[in-house]
């Protein structure tokens, strides 16, 4: 297995501790709609992954304005296809399945939203962003 992606989904266990604990204080504690609180809840998220992939994860050594710009691209178009697709999958589930009702479905949609996320944010990381430290370590 990948050692990146190992240090990755351990980053991404902090991560998602903090961006999802405060995707749901906005969603149930301020009654944000879905997308306010899983867009500040991504952000704050997004600001201790930045940090703790650039230094841990990747060990990168790009400059921090690009790799900072290139971070926020990826967090933006993961963020919105994710999420997007997890708010699909979400309605059209528990459309299916009557006794569940749509009570959850919100909820169901961040972790549904997050488990995309968190595909599509690595192989965006990987790839786009600190994609000059991976050249160097594969030689």
């Amino acid at each position: 297995m990948n050692h990146s992606f190992v240090r990755f989904l351990l980053v991404g266990v902090v991560n998602t501790i903090v961006g999802l604990s405060s995707m749901y204080l906005f969603l149930h504690g301020f009654s944000f709609s879905y997308w306010v609180s899983t867009f500040l809840g991504n952000v704050i998220g997004a600001c201790v992954s930045y940090i703790l992939n650039r230094s841990f994860t990747f060990k990168s050594n790009a400059a921090v304005g690009t790799s900072m710009l290139r971070f926020a691209i990826v967090i933006l178009i993961c963020y919105f296809i994710s999420y997007y697709l997890g708010e699909k999958i979400a309605l059209f589930l528990f459309a299916k399945i009557s006794f569940l009702g749509t009570k959850y479905a919100a909820d169901a949609a961040v972790l549904f939203g997050t488990g995309i996320y968190t595909i599509t944010n690595y192989l965006g990381q990987r790839l786009f962003v600190f994609k000059q430290r991976q050249a160097i370590e594969q030689n």
